[in-house]
């Protein structure tokens, strides 16, 4: 790939942790955002503009025939970007293949699956790390402390001292997983999200079938860890005839630590030493991450988004904070939503309990031609649940200090919408 790169929608996940590749590489790189197009600065784009990268505005201004431009599957294709690399005739690649082409070389571990992909990616580095290892990580999302205090994108581990070891994630959400070639590939679940869980679970058999190596399934329930019992903010499972600790709640994480634990081991790990290093392991950015205290109540930021991931999220506060769960959501797309609407009704209807409460947002909308029929209204007249709609972040805001009371939790959850992780903050900033 060459050494001039440019990225379109930089500010994202998946992006930004290319981009700081890029950059540890010591690559020439640029990048655009709607939200930097808006006159608007997150914490991500600061950090990627200290880390040398040219910002622009998403008009094309920063495409030249030099650069090879980088593009996702979110990205429309009268995109201005896009639509002037090929007017000049630049290279342009998906995002998987610039990861795939990143990844070449590198004894490959890929982490894929409907739901727990971050976690595990985030968990399996942090082990390997521990262990003694020096894995180049790519994650899809910001891994507690790596961020080191703000100067760099903390869901990509400097793989300009890695050890040959790389460990990804791998997006199943538009199949373009298939491009990567793994060595070792990490299977976590297969449940309906972007298609059917059909579609889904033969995507997972196809791609684990491109390892050469070690290939740890747990789609097929075939798990073994089992709970034992959970304190505080942290769980106690058994596996493999052994007590572990997790210093993590929710029975979805002791199945996290389980595959990423089953491939440490197979990859050489000292099970004690990874015993050790699970209790200190302090999770990543938006996955039931806690944020701080308003007015009593435990401010907790998460980025569950579908049906499963928001059962998981909710269920697990739930045993935690007996007093309530004060929660907020924004479906992240109307298509999503439509799909999903009957599942996550009859969801939030048997896990929302009496003594919560669950906000509703306004579909993200991120323009385009979405077909916007199916909406929140939709979904709040199917509820039974305590529930009820809000306009907007402010005024959820405004609610949930009203519901916030010592021993409860105010959770908010959703993804896409940057808008989100700024709402928890400001809960948690005042006391």
């Amino acid at each position: 790939m060459e050494k001039q790169i440019h990225f379109i929608g930089i500010g994202g996940g998946g992006m930004s942790a290319l981009a700081q590749v890029c950059c540890d590489r010591g690559w020439c790189v640029s990048g655009s955002d709607r939200l930097f197009a808006q006159g608007g600065e997150t914490p991500v784009l600061s950090t990627l503009r200290r880390e040398g990268v040219e910002l622009f505005p998403q008009d094309g201004s920063g495409v030249t025939a030099e650069k090879t431009v980088v593009y996702s599957t979110a990205i429309e294709v009268d995109n201005p970007d896009l639509v002037e690399a090929r007017r000049v005739g630049a290279r342009v690649l998906h995002r998987s293949e610039a990861l795939a082409e990143l990844a070449r070389g590198y004894e490959l571990i890929a982490v894929t699956g409907t739901c727990g992909k971050s976690s595990v990616t985030a968990l399996l580095g942090y082990l390997l790390t521990m262990c003694g290892r020096e894995p180049a990580v790519i994650n899809g999302a910001e891994i507690t402390g790596w961020n080191q205090g703000g100067t760099r994108i903390g869901s990509a581990r400097d793989s300009s001292r890695a050890d040959g070891l790389m460990v990804v994630e791998a997006d199943e959400s538009d199949k373009s997983l298939m491009v990567l070639s793994p060595t070792h590939v990490i299977v976590t679940n297969a449940s309906s999200d972007h298609f059917p869980k059909i579609e889904a679970e033969e995507l997972f058999r196809t791609f684990k079938a491109k390892a050469s190596g070690y290939v740890v399934d747990l789609s097929d329930g075939s798990g073994t860890a089992q709970w034992i019992s959970s304190e505080g903010w942290g769980s106690t499972f058994v596996w493999r005839e052994s007590m572990w600790r997790l210093s993590m709640p929710g029975v979805h994480n002791i199945a996290n630590a389980e595959a990423a634990l089953s491939m440490a081991v197979a990859l050489g790990c000292d099970p004690e030493v990874l015993r050790v290093a699970l209790t200190r392991f302090r999770g990543i950015r938006r996955r039931l991450e806690r944020v701080g205290m308003c007015q009593g109540a435990m401010v907790v930021d998460d980025y569950a988004h579908n049906i499963e991931k928001l059962q998981a999220a909710w269920s697990t506060l739930t045993a935690v904070f007996p007093r309530g769960v004060f929660g907020v959501w924004r479906p992240h797309g109307y298509a999503p939503l439509r799909k999903m609407l009957d599942g996550l009704a009859a969801m939030f209807n048997a896990t929302v309990r009496p003594c919560d409460r669950l906000l509703v947002l306004p579909v993200y909308d991120a323009g385009g031609s979405a077909d916007r029929s199916v909406n929140s209204e939709a979904l709040l007249a199917r509820l039974t649940c305590p529930a009820e709609g809000v306009a907007s972040l402010p005024e959820a805001e405004t609610r949930l200090r009203a519901l916030a009371e010592p021993g409860a939790c105010l959770a908010v959850l959703g993804a896409r919408d940057p808008g989100l992780s700024v709402l928890a903050a400001a809960l948690a900033n005042s006391q």
